[in-house]
């Protein structure tokens, strides 16, 4: 009995791939480091477990068999809210932009260091648990005497944005948007600092969780896919600016 407790306490990681001897070098890892795994060859095994068994985090291959990867990541993105990590080869970078463009939270390109993969998976999980924790206890502070105090401090308006802390959730003119919680930790990362440059570097670090590997692409694609939600005119953005060399800052905040 406590021993099927403790298993249920580990986070579970689906590991989908097609070439096996990536696959058992991943799992033997990440067991190693104390998680269930899942494993799954092609993309209809793969799109079955996750559906079915809800892992807490996906290491998803691009190139797969039956159903790709890019698919397999549109597909349960619009099902499960759960850390996506893509696996792309060097000379699929045009895969990976689009990976990230369709909800992944991050990449890694082969070959890669296990011990980076294993810092990422690590820092996607901490982030998205983090985030779900703040969620909880702002919902339990909400409960309390202080409730109608909390609502109006949980909302941040910024233009034609509205930030809902209390129910982690964006408007924009009075529309909910659909963000991943990557997205939605950016947005609010930032609009809590209205006027603040923040580099690419410091997103990386403070939303993503982890130092700055090398690749900031990731934080230029996410950007894009929430200025895509948010702005009316992608081209000439309003809300969420970028200062050119540096980095990127939300422009204003409009008190209630």
């Amino acid at each position: 009995m406590e021993e099927k407790d403790l298993k249920k306490d580990k986070k579970t990681i689906l590991v989908v791939d097609d070439e096996k001897p990536i696959v058992d070098i991943l799992v033997y890892n990440l067991k190693k480091e104390g998680y269930n795994t899942l494993e799954a060859n092609n993309g209809q095994e793969a799109l079955k477990i996750a559906l079915e068994e809800k892992p807490d985090l996906i290491l998803l291959d691009i190139m797969l068999p039956k159903i790709d990867g890019l698919t397999i990541c549109k597909k349960i993105r619009h099902s499960l809210n759960v850390p996506i990590l893509m696996l792309s080869a060097k000379d699929e970078e045009i895969d990976k932009i689009l990976g990230l463009e369709l909800g992944a939270d991050d990449y890694i390109t082969k070959p890669f260091s296990v011990r980076e993969l294993m810092a990422r998976v690590k820092a996607n999980l901490r982030k998205f648990e983090a985030s779900k924790d703040d969620l909880e206890e702002v919902l339990e502070n909400v409960n309390n005497s202080l409730k109608e105090d909390l609502n109006s401090k949980a909302i941040i308006r910024i233009r034609d944005l509205t930030i809902d802390l209390v129910k982690f959730e964006a408007r924009v003119r009075g529309k909910v948007i659909d963000l991943t919680v990557r997205e939605f930790e950016v947005l609010k990362y930032l609009a809590q600092r209205p006027g603040v440059i923040i580099t690419r570097e410091d997103l990386l670090e403070k939303v993503w969780g982890y130092e700055y590997f090398g690749d900031i692409r990731t934080v230029d694609v996410t950007i894009g896919r929430i200025r895509g939600k948010i702005e009316r005119d992608t081209a000439n953005p309003r809300i969420l600016i970028t200062k050119r060399g540096l980095g990127y800052y939300m422009n204003g905040k409009v008190e209630e």
